[in-house]
């Protein structure tokens, strides 16, 4: 294997795990806020009932 190869496998390798770490982030992120949204209505919900 040429040495050009192995550098455009190793840039691929990179691209692709960066990718896996960005989509795993906006995935953690998403549930996170699913949780904070969850946890507010129930708030104003029991503000409001009283």
């Amino acid at each position: 294997m040429s040495k050009t190869m192995l550098m455009v496998h190793c840039l691929a390798l990179l691209a692709l795990s960066a990718c896996g770490n960005t989509a795993r982030g906006i995935r953690e992120d998403s549930v996170e806020t699913g949780h904070a949204l969850d946890n507010a209505t129930h708030r104003v919900l029991k503000s409001t009932s009283k």
